[in-house]
């Protein structure tokens, strides 16, 4: 198995895929509660600035920066990833996820891009407020309710085109 180096960069905004391990489940959007409370909960104690977040029913996307001495995001998702997955039943375990006392709730990795620049930070936030459209869950991306883009065209960053 090939040794993966996550880059270490302090206060760095990445984009993330964050995926169940069913990706036809709707568990995501069936508890958005649970997921709402895991989120908050993880970044209360551990702060990141939510640049943007949509959340579809198998995965989410999600742009957030961190603070500037922190590089630390891989404790945070798996925080989030526990919390969430404590208040579930277990899903289909392997001997991998008995291994390493998972429940088989969440795909083990996540795909994270870090952001390079003004354009590549605005083609990544835009990505997310688009998603829910692109995968036909909605026709426009404000009709879609677990989406950051609501409190973007609420704080005025969002363009009249999103609206």
């Amino acid at each position: 198995m090939p040794n993966y180096l996550r880059p270490r960069v302090p206060g760095a905004t990445i984009f993330f895929t964050v995926a169940l391990a069913d990706r036809g489940s709707d568990l995501l959007v069936q508890r958005i509660d649970l997921f709402r409370s895991a989120f908050n909960a993880t970044l209360k104690r551990r702060p990141v600035a939510v640049d943007a977040l949509v959340v579809l029913p198998d995965h989410l996307h999600a742009v957030l920066t961190l603070p500037g001495a922190d590089n630390d995001y891989a404790l945070r998702w798996r925080q989030i990833k526990t919390r969430f997955s404590l208040g579930l039943p277990k899903g289909r375990l392997r001997q991998s996820h008995v291994t390493r006392a998972e429940r088989g709730i969440w795909q083990r990795r996540y795909w994270e891009h870090h952001i390079r620049d003004a354009e590549d930070y605005r083609v990544h936030v835009e990505y997310c407020w688009w998603n829910p459209v692109k995968h036909g869950f909605v026709e426009r991306a404000r009709d879609w309710p677990h989406s950051s883009l609501h409190r973007d065209i609420r704080m005025g960053r969002a363009g009249p085109e999103w609206m």
